[in-house]
């Protein structure tokens, strides 16, 4: 095909170079002929030419599947057992596999307690796995709260507005140099009152919050390494065997182990005065 489209125009070049000899008539049709010719010649090299189309290579998802896996040496999930304290199920808790089970999962044991004494490291995991036996406490209030606070009453804001009004008419009256007297002093007044009665419930509060952190700190007996020992109720880990008596306070959600006659007084959270079996 690319000879022939060469060989014609040729034959075209040289038609055009020979037309220059012919006369008027004749140039005409060999200008003609030349045009007919180069049409065809360019249509003919525009099908030679190779055709692109847009077309998307899809592409092939390109990705890696990853297993990670929690560093959590215990054989049940903290959501596990939130689930099975909150729902209170014994369905739940038989498709476990009972106490026996889960406290197999939680390595420990229901007469020895956490094994190995309860080593530091073994406290460690734990906390990591499941959480300390803590609770977020909103954070102290500072000394300009309570300034705020005392500023809020109602007697200081109608004391601020008599001692702007006195101040006012003083200094129209009698001038600035005796007329802010009056209003000053009720101003120095009102800053003293402030003042003392921030001073108080500020005192008051850290006061409050030093008994809090006292009172909070209840002692309970548990079992570890098959021995009973006082602990912090804010040492209590995940897998504890804690014993309880007669008017002691339940120090976390667990899973009763042996007993009789076991009620909870549980007003102070569900408003109740029924105890709870």
């Amino acid at each position: 095909m690319a000879t022939t489209l060469h060989a014609k125009l040729g034959c075209i070049v040289f038609a055009v170079q020979k037309s220059s000899t012919l006369s008027k008539h004749q140039r005409k049709w060999h200008s003609a002929f030349v045009t007919i010719y180069c049409s065809r010649a360019f249509n003919l090299s525009s099908l030679l030419k190779p055709k692109f189309t847009n077309t998307k290579i899809p592409r092939s998802p390109s990705y890696a599947t990853l297993t990670v896996k929690p560093d959590n040496e215990f054989e049940i999930h903290q959501t596990t057992l939130i689930d099975l304290v909150k729902e209170k199920s014994l369905k739940q808790l038989r498709e476990l596999g009972g106490v026996e089970e889960i406290a197999s999962a939680l390595k420990t044991d229901a007469d020895h307690g956490i094994l190995g004494n309860g080593d530091a490291q073994d406290i460690a995991k734990r906390v990591e796995a499941f959480g300390s036996n803590t609770y977020m406490k909103p954070p102290a209030k500072g000394f300009f709260h309570f300034v705020w606070e005392a500023f809020k009453d109602l007697t200081i804001i109608i004391l601020l507005g008599c001692a702007a009004l006195s101040l006012g008419l003083g200094i129209k009256v009698h001038g600035l140099k005796e007329g802010w007297i009056d209003g000053g002093s009720i101003f120095l007044a009102i800053i003293l009152v402030l003042s003392v009665s921030a001073v108080s419930n500020y005192r008051q509060n850290r006061q409050f919050v030093k008994l809090s952190k006292v009172s909070d700190n209840v002692q309970i007996e548990a079992v570890r390494g098959g021995r009973r020992q006082q602990i912090s109720i804010f040492d209590i880990v995940v897998g504890d065997v804690i014993c309880l008596k007669i008017g002691d306070q339940v120090p976390a959600d667990g899973l009763f182990l042996d007993g009789h006659s076991l009620q909870v007084d549980e007003s102070s959270m569900t408003g109740e005065s029924d105890h709870v079996e």
